[in-house]
């Protein structure tokens, strides 16, 4: 179960995008596997990817199909994902994507593929290819839902996060749906995540957009530390609003609609991480006083990553000696360790070198058993600041990993 509540929530439609889901029997039976999505003509579409050089065959050939043509449909599987299978993954991605083609009257190159699930393993391609029909058929711009249980590997809960705001006198709807819960770390995460809005962007700017906010989001979180062969972030833009197209990054409508895209896919993000693999606590990691970007994310990412910081905040140990040493390793060049201030929640536990006078074990304690912990290190040395999300590991998250294919 997840760390808190995740509710899915009310999905405001986007017109002109529907979604369709069926059961493929890809690798298990009687679940929603199988998911095809439609962009309406004229629509604008951006993508980031994983940066893990084994990445899988969809994801190369997403790459391609988006620098030659405009997507009208994007095509997604999981529990394979055509990830480690060499030339025959390469086929076989191009497979379903002529098989989607034919069945749209549209060209290969106008349909993107995506899989997630067991890597090494052949796409079970016939499956894939007979579910279509039945995914094209239940096409619906209400289809949300069941698209983001369709699109869910070791998930317990679909996560969805809509928006609505007006910009200019005109109503804008941002609507998507995300999965991952393990094998979560930047470059991005063991995620898929599709959102589309009915506002009209200009490609070159959606794609500098998508770009900005998954940097702010989806790369800012982290269940182990693990960089999946898959990941990958859509932004489809139907232009169907009434609002004039965002050309400039610069304006201050296509700030308002950044703030709030942005503000959509860190809910995504974060109910990413509270649905992470075995994970009991949700976790903030926030560094101030750093000199420089790099080198907040620095400490906050080896504080996150730490296994001896992640066992303690499962046991609810407040072993705050583990903090101060991932602080003291990661790297900051000439660190003073007498500037240094760490946190748990507002209990100040390390000051001045050491720990702070006015701390207690029993206050570290009643921290440590919340749900929710802030863990906050302020660097003393300048004013940049990051946060980063991450969980607690626990025997689950063993468990879970090691009986995946079984």
């Amino acid at each position: 179960m997840p760390v808190g509540e995740i509710e899915f929530p009310e999905m405001h439609p986007v017109a002109g995008f529907s979604l369709g889901t069926t059961e493929a029997g890809i690798r298990l039976s009687g679940r929603r596997d199988l998911v095809v999505m439609e962009c309406a003509e004229g629509s604008t579409v951006a993508a980031t990817f994983t940066q893990n050089a084994f990445c899988a065959a969809p994801v190369t050939l997403c790459k391609e199909h988006l620098a030659e043509a405009a997507p009208r449909y994007l095509a997604v599987n999981t529990g394979n994902a055509n990830a480690g299978t060499g030339a025959q993954g390469r086929v076989d991605a191009e497979t379903v994507c002529s098989a989607l083609a034919t069945l749209t009257s549209l060209q290969p190159n106008q349909v993107l593929p995506f899989s997630t699930g067991v890597i090494g393993e052949p796409l079970p391609v016939t499956a894939i290819t007979q579910g279509l029909p039945d995914a094209v058929a239940s096409l619906s711009v209400t289809g949300w839902e069941d698209a983001a249980h369709g699109i869910m590997t070791t998930d317990t809960v679909a996560k969805g996060a809509s928006r609505q705001l007006q910009i200019g006198g005109d109503q804008i709807t941002i609507t998507g749906i995300a999965k991952g819960s393990g094998m979560i770390h930047p470059d991005m995460a063991t995620m898929l995540a599709y959102v589309a809005t009915d506002a009209a962007v200009e490609q070159e700017l959606l794609q500098q957009m998508v770009s900005e906010v998954a940097d702010r989001s989806f790369n800012r979180i982290t269940v182990d530390g693990d960089t999946s062969t898959n990941d990958s972030f859509v932004v489809v833009a139907t232009g169907q609003s009434a609002m004039p197209q965002l050309m400039e990054l610069e304006s201050e409508a296509s700030g308002q609609f950044v703030t709030a895209l942005e503000s959509l896919v860190v809910e995504l993000a974060q109910k990413m991480v509270r649905d992470g693999e075995g994970a009991t606590k949700f976790v903030t990691v926030q560094v101030d006083g750093a000199k420089n970007s790099q080198e907040a994310l620095d400490v906050a990412f080896t504080v996150a990553h730490s296994p001896l910081i992640k066992t303690a905040l499962f046991a609810s140990d407040p072993n705050w000696g583990r903090i101060l040493a991932a602080v003291g390793r990661a790297g900051v060049t000439a660190l003073e360790i007498e500037a240094v201030t760490l946190w748990l929640d507002d209990i100040c536990i390390v000051e001045h070198g050491g720990r702070a006078a006015r701390y207690s074990e029993a206050q570290g304690q009643a921290v440590m058993n919340q749900e929710d912990i802030t863990i906050r290190i302020d660097l003393g040395r300048g004013a940049a600041a990051e946060t980063v999300w991450t969980t607690d590991l626990s025997h689950d998250y063993v468990t879970i990993n090691a009986e995946y294919r079984t």
